[in-house]
């Protein structure tokens, strides 16, 4: 039954195109490795320079929104961030467009509205918007609820090839999960 129900989730991955897939605990290290072995996958695939370049960028933004902002964290509301372990998962698949980079992360309900108003904003932006929107949110420095630069999800959208994907679902009456998805 252990080896048929795991095989049955390799097949389904694969069978969506899927050639990384990491469900747990992040933190930078494990960002700094799985970075590294992204790295020489695409380098295999032989993947041009600019599309390697912006598979992994997006990958380290998506990694770090889990790390920074997942809901789910070992241990809970730790004073040092440093210590703390979020849960998240994230994969990475080739589809006919490109390749897919998917993430999601518990969140609260109550940060839907939040990161959703920014998220549509970014969306209807073409990629000259989102160039002057970049440089103005550096300008700018980060939001109160921002723990880095308040760049990831623009940086996300200026190297995908279409506009960002995202959605949230209910799991009760406190959390939701937060999936964005990218395609480049």
């Amino acid at each position: 039954m252990l080896a048929t129900e795991l095989y049955q989730l390799r097949k389904t991955l694969v069978r969506s195109g899927v050639m990384f897939a990491y469900s747990g605990y992040m933190t930078e290290q494990v960002r700094l490795a799985v970075g590294e072995t992204l790295k020489q996958k695409l380098s295999m695939e032989d993947a041009n320079v600019k599309t390697v370049r912006s598979v992994f960028a997006v990958f380290v933004e998506q990694m770090q929104n889990i790390i920074r902002y997942s809901a789910e964290r070992v241990p809970e509301d730790d004073a040092d961030p440093t210590d703390e372990l979020s849960f998240g998962v994230l994969t990475i698949g080739k589809e006919s467009d490109g390749y897919a980079l998917l993430s999601g992360n518990l969140i609260l309900t109550d940060d839907i509205e939040r990161v959703s108003e920014k998220l549509v904003e970014i969306q209807g932006m073409d990629h000259s918007q989102l160039k002057k929107f970049y440089k103005e949110k550096l300008k700018a420095g980060p939001d109160e609820y921002s723990q880095g630069a308040g760049i990831g999800f623009i940086e996300i959208a200026r190297r995908a090839t279409y506009p960002i994907e995202f959605d949230f679902t209910p799991v009760d009456d406190r959390f939701s999960f937060f999936a964005i998805k990218a395609i480049i």
